[in-house]
């Protein structure tokens, strides 16, 4: 199951749209095109086409696989007494002081740039529970940190 905002979850459904009405026509253009130049057995670009065609039906299947086990979470139900997922995190790094806030989000939504990191993460892990002025001892790949969190929104 893979829990997730609407904007999320709207987001996947556009792609797949936009996947199975744009995208799946051009590649079967591109196939027919190919098969018209002759011979299949040495036709690279027939070759090309039906590779991106295998990827395409991939990705959609796993669109769809994630919008089927989608579950919505309403945010308007969630307290803001405990880190969880949809959670907006205010941290401070213990040992450099330095502040950062971070969004937790499903795996399909996340994007570092935007401060949404995946709930699968090891800080998202560390950070799962906690409440405002508990310190959270989280092992990364650079070794451990300290993160204090300094407020929970949504």
């Amino acid at each position: 199951m893979a829990y997730m905002s609407e904007e999320g979850y709207q987001k996947l459904v556009a792609e797949l749209r936009y996947l199975e009405s744009v995208e799946r026509p051009k590649v079967v253009a591109a196939i027919a095109e190919a098969r018209d130049k002759g011979d299949l057995s040495e036709n690279a670009e027939y070759d090309a086409a039906k590779e991106a065609q295998g990827l395409l039906e991939m990705k959609i299947n796993q669109l769809k696989a994630t919008i089927g086990d989608a579950k919505i979470i309403d945010t308007s139900k969630l307290k803001a007494d405990t880190v969880q997922i949809l959670s907006r995190v205010e941290l401070k790094n213990v040992k450099t002081g330095m502040k950062m806030a971070y969004t937790i989000v499903s795996e399909s939504e996340a994007n570092l740039k935007q401060g949404k990191i995946s709930v699968t993460t090891p800080i998202a892990q560390g950070l799962l529970g906690k409440k405002v002025g508990d310190v959270a001892e989280i092992t990364i790949p650079q070794g451990k940190i300290s993160l204090e969190i300094t407020g929970i929104s949504f």
